[in-house]
């Protein structure tokens, strides 16, 4: 079976707590706070690796987790940076949030890596919290959680050259003859049931072919193997369309083939196509392939008749091939991360409902964020937490929606009492 999606669940580190100390050496009075910041959590990173051509290694490896970052410590000492997790994947693997369905990677070259989920940073130590009018802070902040996400990958094979046509034209039997690749071959349809890969020499030169199964009638909805395969045509920058010397309607196959290509994406049918008429070999094709040409010339596309089992004129198809890859534009190198075309949410931006009677739901990354990071045992993070209330205009907000005392404000995980000592009143 060729395993070409997979759904991945990853997890970045969370960041390190930071801490409350305070000095202690002898003949040290008052000694100040010296708690250290909590460090960084390690990044999730989808890396290629020109190695892998399946994402079967991914099949039952579906929890990714990267490392946590280490708590800071007394006399300033910042934790340990999370190691990065590197998940490596094949060349041509697309990677997809499985709510949204929206791209985060699209990674097509060695060694490319794209960070698909970021660690969260360290929380602050009491150091960090001095100023000249609280000299001894007694809070710290807990470390920010890393993100997460469910990601589908699909994989659409990178290859130069993709080889198609109808069910047992030849196409395994060309590419076994031009390459080491060595697919599964016989006299009946859909032989091959997954896409081979195999690599060409031709004048010193090489280029990488690709044999998609046979393609039907009705493909582009699923018929046959087409659906399934479809999509790796794609990432090939020439076609070699086989036809089988022996079939009734050579140019109907062809035009049929084509008509599933432009259904299933309308931009295939503009890569450059060497029609390849093929079994040369057979006294039926032979005698066939006059006519055959004079009828296939209408399509302004290059024709040649070949014989895959004899290797006649297999020579000249791959350097007839070798000369449209070179009169194309070279592929553009992929970017190590997407551009992000439309901005992103204010950060800051909030949004309050009375979910049921005297409960207020408070929503938005800032706030959420502050949240998760505040350390709830010290009555000064509780304090602090007041203050960026205010700073964001939650607090004015709720007062203006009408929120009384003993009210109960929800805030991502917390639950908040209104107008109470160390609450959210004054």
């Amino acid at each position: 079976m060729f395993y070409d999606r997979a759904r991945i669940y990853v997890k970045a580190g969370s960041g390190g707590n930071g801490v409350v100390s305070f000095r202690k050496e002898k003949y040290v009075p008052r000694g100040g706070p010296n708690g250290g910041n909590g460090g960084r959590g390690g990044n999730v990173t989808l890396v290629v690796d020109p190695g892998l051509n399946t994402l079967y290694h991914l099949q039952h490896s579906v929890h990714h987790r990267a490392e946590f970052g280490g708590h800071g410590g007394g006399a300033d000492r910042t934790g340990a940076t999370g190691s990065e997790l590197r998940i490596p994947v094949p060349p041509g693997t697309i990677a997809r949030h499985a709510d949204t369905g929206a791209i985060v990677a699209d990674l097509t070259h060695a060694g490319q890596a794209v960070i698909v989920a970021r660690g969260g940073r360290g929380g602050r130590g009491n150091g960090a919290f001095k100023t000249s009018r609280n000299t001894a802070p007694r809070l710290a902040e807990k470390g920010e959680p890393g993100e997460e996400a469910w990601l589908e990958l699909e994989l659409k094979l990178v290859a130069d050259v993709g080889i198609i046509g109808v069910p047992n034209a030849g196409k395994s039997t060309l590419l076994s003859r031009v390459s080491a690749a060595r697919p599964k071959i016989a006299d009946y349809p859909f032989t091959t049931v997954e896409p081979m890969l195999g690599v060409a020499e031709v004048d010193h030169r090489q280029m990488v072919l690709v044999d998609i199964p046979g393609l039907l009638e009705g493909a582009h909805e699923g018929v046959g193997l087409g659906l399934e395969f479809l999509r790796h045509i794609e990432r090939c920058r020439v076609l070699i369309h086989v036809l089988s010397g022996v079939s009734p309607d050579p140019t109907g196959d062809f035009e049929a083939v084509n008509q599933e290509l432009t259904l299933f994406n309308a931009a295939l049918t503009d890569k450059p196509q060497l029609i390849v008429f093929n079994k040369m070999d057979l006294p039926d094709a032979r005698a066939a392939w006059p006519a055959v040409e004079q009828t296939l010339a209408q399509h302004d596309l290059p024709v040649l008749a070949i014989s895959a089992v004899t290797g006649e004129g297999v020579l000249e198809m791959l350097r007839r091939v070798q000369a449209m890859l070179d009169a194309l534009p070279l592929p553009d190198e992929a970017p190590e991360e997407l551009i992000e075309l439309s901005p992103a949410p204010d950060p800051k931006a909030f949004q309050i409902d009375e979910v049921e009677e005297n409960v207020w739901l408070v929503q938005g990354v800032e706030i959420e964020k502050v949240v998760k990071m505040t350390n709830w045992d010290y009555y000064e993070a509780g304090m602090r937490f007041q203050r960026i209330l205010s700073a964001l205009g939650i607090r004015n907000a709720l007062v203006e929606a009408g929120i009384e005392d003993g009210d109960t404000v929800r805030i991502g995980d917390v639950e908040l009492v209104w107008g109470y000592d160390n609450a959210l009143g004054e």
